[in-house]
Order: structure tokens, then sequence, then C-alpha cells
């Protein structure tokens, strides 16, 4: 029998948990969680609205009906709950897989197998692809799991200690005018490395227009001349895990200033450039874009967790 749906707040619990212990220090437990109970609440309403499940399964068109598109609340182990639901990559309706980021405990290996049984139970009508789970543990913790992405996080003031070389600058992004050679550095790195695709991309032109719209939006300078794009959101709450946080939305910078040792001057330089220095500084990088972890490493942020997937049929 499951047990009974859970308060948003309760659900903000479960979730700080399972948090890296050093994101505990950077700010106070009290402001977490009720960031995190903010945030669960819409988890909760997709638990239960059947009309915002409608709408769900009309726009995505998978025939599925609105009830297979419902959250769950459901008792996997004799000791473990967990919040599971039907998401799709990109919002690409070929590929669904199951999340199920809130455990009412912290992930353990001997949990691995029951939720996957559990989540093909309940969605395996989508024929989702994989299941992702939330762990604060290190990269390759689980046996028997696939990579995604990780979250690299640092408290803004510790960032913008660090050091940049004197050619590199950022100057706010008043216009678009530069987004067709943003494509361009994309379509350069996706041609390289074609893994590329599948772990970043290039934001659509109305969210980077939100991001200078709140300055938050940044020309890369070297000597002047433009070299990409740096920018952050403060609306993206599924990436903040509960933190007074700025989440890095666009990172990119043309091939002939690759290769220069730039990537950890970036994090450093959009530290000091950002207006609320109290933030912390978080960033979501999939697990395989080495160059990019490493560059986000070097520049002081801390792998705080991320998500890994397991395979369904």
């Amino acid at each position: 029998m499951n047990p009974e749906l859970p308060s948003a707040a309760e659900l903000a619990r479960f979730t700080l948990a399972a948090q890296h212990p050093l994101t505990r220090i950077w700010q106070p437990d009290s402001q977490r969680l009720n960031r995190l109970a903010e945030a669960h609440a819409f988890d909760l309403e997709l638990a239960t609205d059947l009309e915002l499940a409608s709408k769900r399964a009309e726009f995505l068109d998978v025939g599925q009906d609105a009830r297979a598109f419902l959250n769950h609340w459901v008792r996997v182990l004799p000791d473990l709950d967990a919040m599971l639901s039907i998401r799709f990559r990109r919002v690409d309706r070929t590929k669904p897989f199951v999340d199920a980021t809130i455990l009412s405990r912290p992930l353990i290996q001997a949990d691995l197998d029951a939720l996957k049984r559990v989540a093909y139970e309940l969605y395996g009508a989508f024929k989702p692809l994989y299941l992702r789970l939330w762990s604060a543990e290190p990269e390759g913790h689980f046996t028997g799991t696939g990579p995604d992405k990780r979250f690299l996080a640092a408290p803004l003031s510790e960032l913008a200690s660090g050091k940049a070389p004197p050619e590199l600058s950022l100057s706010p992004t008043y216009d678009l005018s530069r987004y067709p050679d943003a494509q361009a550095a994309y379509a350069s790195v996706d041609a390289a490395h074609p893994a590329h695709t599948g772990q970043a991309q290039l934001e659509q032109r109305e969210d980077l227009q939100e991001l200078i719209d709140a300055g938050t939006l940044f020309d890369v300078l070297v000597n002047g001349e433009w070299a990409g794009y740096v920018g952050t959101t403060l609306e993206n709450d599924g990436d903040t895990l509960g933190l007074d946080a700025y989440v890095v939305q666009e990172l990119i910078l043309a091939p002939e200033f690759r290769g220069r040792g730039y990537g950890p001057s970036l994090s450093t330089l959009l530290a000091r450039a950002l207006p609320q220095p109290e933030r912390v500084l978080v960033g979501t990088i999939h697990a395989e874009n080495v160059g990019a972890v490493r560059a986000a490493k070097a520049a002081g942020r801390v792998d705080v967790g991320g998500w890994v997937q397991r395979g369904l049929p």
C-alpha cells in the first residue's frame, strides 16, 4: 500500500538531507528549506492536478491519457519512499525517462533494482529510456549506472578571489547581434566532439534576451575582441538545490579562443561581475564533458552531487 502524499515541507526536508555536507555550510538550512518547499509544491501539483496532467498529455501527444502523466509517491522498500514522474529530455517526446530525484532518504546502491522495478511498473507504457536518480555521492559511486549532469558550485565570494589573465574581460551584453557567432561556436564544438550535442546546446534567443534584461549575460572579450558568451539565471529552481544561487545558463567560447586556459577564469570574472556576491554560483555540466568539468573545478567550484541514470527495459 502506498503512503500518504507528504507536504511540500516534508519533501523539502527529504531533499535537504540528501545534499552534499559542504553546501549545508554555505547557506542556512532554514533558507534552503523554504526554497525547496516552493519548488516541491509543483511536484505535488503534478501528482494531483488532472487538468495540468491533461495539458501535458495534449502537448506531448504520445498516446497516453492524463492519468498516466501524474506523479506518484510510492513505497519502494520498507524504509524508502519515492516521488516518481515521467519526463522528456529537452521536451523531446522520443526521449522519455522516469525521474526519482526526491527520495525519503539518501540513495544507496541496494535501492537501484527496486526503484527500477517500480519505475517501469508505473511508466512502462511510455517506454522510458532510463531512470534518473539524484545523489551527493561522487561520479562513478553507483555501479550499474550511467553518467548524467553534475552540479559544480561554490560561493561567489570564494570564486571572485581567483586569477584571470589581463587580456580577458567581461562586458554586459546589450543585444544578440553576436548570436550567429555563438551558433557557429557550438557547431564547431559539436563537429569536433559529436557527444557534445547531447550534453549542451545554445540557449534560444528569447532565453538569452531574458538574461540581457536581467543584466546577467556578458560578452567574453579577449583584448577587446568578442570571444563568447557567459551568463546566469535566477529562475531555474530545479538547478539551485535550494541554494540562493545564480545558475550558469550559457558559457561558450569561439573556436579561435579555445585551448588558451580561459575556462577557469570565466568563473572568476563572472563571480566579480554578478551583482549579488552573497549568492552561490551553480552550474550543471554533463559528467562526460570532461573539459568543462575540469575548468569548473580549476576555478574553485566543487562537485556537490548529480544525477545518475539506470537503464530501463
